[in-house]
């Protein structure tokens, strides 16, 4: 059944490819005033893209730098170009992602990329970093940083929707200027000759979870992995319910994951960007474990960053 499927959906993955390729090929891309770097992947989700953005966004303004986020805002209604206030904006309007990177950083939110730079300029960046842009080329990037889950690699090596790839490998990484592996894995980065760098998500677990009874939730792109590192900080998970990325929860699935978690006795725990996603009264009563991206060698990811924007 699964080499069928495989066979019924090469088709679609072929022309999704194709139109990659095309829009690559004819691309004009707007050339902004200010350094762009693009943090992307290959695949659909899941990478840990998000934190590493989130990462290179802060290690910029520890540079002196003023660095913008420049994101799609996957999830939320607005087009922009806007400047995200995570105080008066939701997930609904921006997407979760938005509002968890503006409480980091500055946060534009743009379908169109080229006009978001233009906004990011005005509002006096002197550097834009691009969530998940690897396959947009409406802007055009000085550095194009690939993340990549160690432990998944590449999946099948197919194209959506036969696989989890946004592209072919080989022309995706022919445009990448470096590799940034997320976790341990298997994965070996074959004929890629850039370097390439290692980080883990590291989770802060403010609360004491070890040993604590836990009903765990999260719409990301693999829930199990949140759940793994709940156990890894010893937390004793009682219940563990995986939902699509971006997951727009209704009333009654809170319902429920909060009287599972009363009838456990039991701890109520999501991922920050499922929190995000969350109006006050759903959050009542329940936690977030927030993870941030930790560089392997800093010096390497200084070097990288020095190819491009200069120390103040």
């Amino acid at each position: 059944m699964a080499r069928l499927a495989l066979m019924l959906l090469s088709p679609v993955s072929w022309v999704y490819a194709t139109s990659v390729a095309w829009k690559a090929a004819h691309a004009k891309p707007y050339r902004s005033s200010v350094k762009v770097i693009c943090v992307g992947n290959l695949t659909a989700g899941g990478s840990g893209k998000t934190p590493v953005a989130i990462a290179i966004a802060t290690a910029l303004r520890e540079r002196g730098m003023t660095p913008f986020v420049l994101t799609r805002g996957y999830g939320g209604r607005e087009r922009g170009p806007l400047l995200v206030d995570a105080e008066q904006q939701g997930a609904a309007a921006v997407g979760d992602e938005a509002l968890m990177m503006a409480r980091v950083n500055p946060v534009i939110v743009s379908r169109d990329r080229a006009a978001g730079a233009r906004l990011a300029e005005q509002h006096g960046a002197d550097v834009i970093v691009m969530d998940d842009g690897h396959q947009n080329f409406s802007l055009a990037k000085v550095l194009s940083l690939v993340v990549v889950d160690a432990a998944t690699g590449f999946g099948n090596g197919r194209v959506l929707p036969a696989g989890p790839l946004r592209e072919p490998v080989a022309p995706g990484l022919a445009r990448a200027d470096a590799l940034m592996l997320v976790g341990d894995g298997p994965f070996e980065a074959a004929n890629f000759t850039g370097p390439i760098l290692h980080a883990r998500l590291v989770p802060e677990d403010t609360m004491g979870l070890s040993g604590q009874p836990v009903v765990a939730f999260a719409g990301i792109g693999r829930p199990e992995k949140f759940f793994a590192t709940l156990q890894g900080l010893g937390a004793n998970l009682v219940e563990a319910r995986g939902f699509p990325d971006h997951h727009a929860y209704t009333a009654s699935e809170i319902a429920r994951l909060k009287a599972c978690a009363r009838a456990n006795n039991a701890r109520l725990v999501t991922t920050e960007k499922d929190f995000a996603r969350l109006n006050p009264a759903e959050r009542d009563g329940m936690s977030c474990l927030p993870v941030r991206a930790v560089f392997d060698d800093l010096a390497a990811l200084s070097t990288l960053l020095d190819t491009v924007v200069p120390r103040r």
